[in-house]
């Protein structure tokens, strides 16, 4: 899995300040980003953290780049509905020799691993052989049109792996760019750092939380499993780990904290 905050927001947090401060002061928006020093912009952030204040925080936003992480993992990522998507099309791009995700338990049992490298070549032999069939019916078709042997054999590979697609796994890999803004990724990270979170959509959260911390630290400083902030609302769910999340993520604030 390879994650990159490719974009974001310029001074994300001053962004922020400047918005909380037009709420509570008679400042207009010629003034509004006077006077806001490093310390003062974190002053700003950090009261609207304490005082539950979110939505000037929406007016920061993060886009992200993805790589290396499974049809199963979008298919979470997507339920995150306050954010913007563009993914990689299977419709689109042929699916040659497709990467894979393989799970960890799976991988720590050589009999598994080497079952399910079985089944991952063989979902890549009936997409091949699906696409060839496909590809050779809709190419005679289109010949038989008038269309020419060149133009006729790229439209029906294009034609051919939008269903040949149907049989490719969820450990398929893709790639995708997503946007969010601060808030939905506070929300984002406090589903999907929680110890309960997939194993995989973890370690993205995981990965774009460091990010987000390099970058707006008081923004997100109270960011993370909930239970690092309060108690943990698993119930009888409960990771029962609670402990060792609250002192790995106060070592990771830490760190980060100018």
């Amino acid at each position: 899995m390879k994650v990159s905050l490719i974009a974001h927001t310029p001074v994300p947090e001053k962004i922020i300040a400047a918005s909380a401060k037009l709420c509570y002061s008679p400042a207009t928006i010629d003034t509004v980003m006077d006077g806001l020093s490093e310390e003062k912009t974190a002053s700003f952030v950090d009261m609207l953290a304490e005082i539950g204040h979110e939505s000037p925080i929406e007016h920061a936003v993060f886009t992200f780049g993805v790589e290396g992480v499974s049809r199963s993992l979008l298919a979470q990522l997507t339920r995150h509905r306050m954010a913007s998507y563009s993914v990689q099309s299977q419709r689109y791009v042929a699916e040659k020799m497709f990467d894979y995700v393989l799970p960890p338990e799976i991988a720590d049992i050589p009999e598994a691993a080497a079952e399910y490298r079985r089944a991952m070549e063989e979902d890549q032999a009936h997409y091949d052989a699906l696409t060839a069939l496909l590809k050779e019916k809709h190419m005679k078709a289109m010949m038989d049109s008038g269309m020419g042997e060149k133009e006729a054999s790229r439209a029906a590979e294009k034609k051919a792996i939008e269903d040949a697609r149907f049989v490719l796994p969820n450990a398929c890999t893709t790639k995708l760019i997503m946007t969010m803004n601060a808030r939905s990724l506070m929300n984002f990270f406090r589903h999907r750092c929680c110890n309960r979170a997939q194993w995989e959509i973890r370690e993205l959260a995981e990965k774009m939380y460091a990010l987000c911390m390099e970058t707006a630290p008081h923004i997100f400083h109270r960011a993370g499993p909930p239970c690092t902030v309060g108690a943990c609302p698993e119930g009888k769910m409960t990771c029962g780990q609670v402990t060792q999340v609250r002192a790995r993520y106060a070592a990771l604030r830490e760190k980060k904290e100018p």
